[in-house]
């Protein structure tokens, strides 16, 4: 009894969250996200409590054959209700991310290495106009993903529009395994639209070095 009484529950809650994310975003934000969040963790209590109920059935399986089907049927609410919270959970990290770096300020550094022959990464540090905004250190596990075609985000954050120098200093070992710096300046302008600038570690076969290509996207 207990179960359906948490099924008819989480019926409820699902209506109640698909009315909150069809609201219209921008004629009041921040009341919208609070909102969804509170339902966001009603959810993630009624997910938890069918979980529980889902144990209590199971205990009563060995002595009630015939609730087998409705173990199954919470079974499947069950992980309908995992999948909508996790979606929900990524509505509302990309409406956060929307809210904090809109388009008109939004810029994004990448990080990406073809091959790493010549020069094994260490860390990496990036400015713009001389002020520190980015740094990061890395593990053997995160610099081989990056060799074998991984794309980091190494910052995201806000400039207003003008024209800014870009510096990246990147830290390793040469293939002899010699401490080695790689480093560029670059000078680029902010629009009014999302800017991605990736940072590209390319190895140069004709002298055995490594270069580093800036490349930009405007969203």
């Amino acid at each position: 009894m207990n179960s359906f009484l948490f099924l008819n529950s989480c019926a409820l809650l699902q209506a109640i969250i698909s009315q909150r994310i069809n609201l219209n975003l921008t004629r009041n934000i921040s009341q919208t996200l609070s909102k969804i969040s509170t339902v966001f963790v009603i959810m993630w209590f009624c997910f938890s409590a069918n979980t529980y109920a889902l144990e209590q059935a199971n205990t009563q399986v060995n002595n009630k054959t015939n609730s087998s089907k409705t173990d199954s049927e919470l079974s499947n609410k069950l992980e309908q209700l995992k999948s909508q919270v996790l979606q929900l959970n990524r509505e509302l990290f990309i409406l956060e991310e929307d809210l904090l770096f809109p388009a008109s300020t939004q810029i994004a550094i990448f990080v990406s290495v073809d091959i790493g022959r010549f020069f094994k990464l260490d860390s990496v540090e990036v400015k713009i106009n001389s002020q520190d905004i980015a740094g990061f250190l890395y593990t053997d596990k995160q610099r081989k993903a990056l060799e074998q075609g991984g794309i980091q985000k190494l910052y995201l954050g806000n400039l207003k529009m003008g024209n800014y120098q870009l510096t990246a200093i990147f830290n390793g070992l040469d293939n002899e395994g010699r401490t080695m710096k790689r480093a560029i300046n670059y000078q680029f302008e902010k629009g009014d639209d999302s800017l991605m600038i990736e940072l590209k570690l390319v190895d140069e076969t004709s002298n055995l070095r490594t270069k580093i290509i800036v490349e930009e996207w405007v969203l």
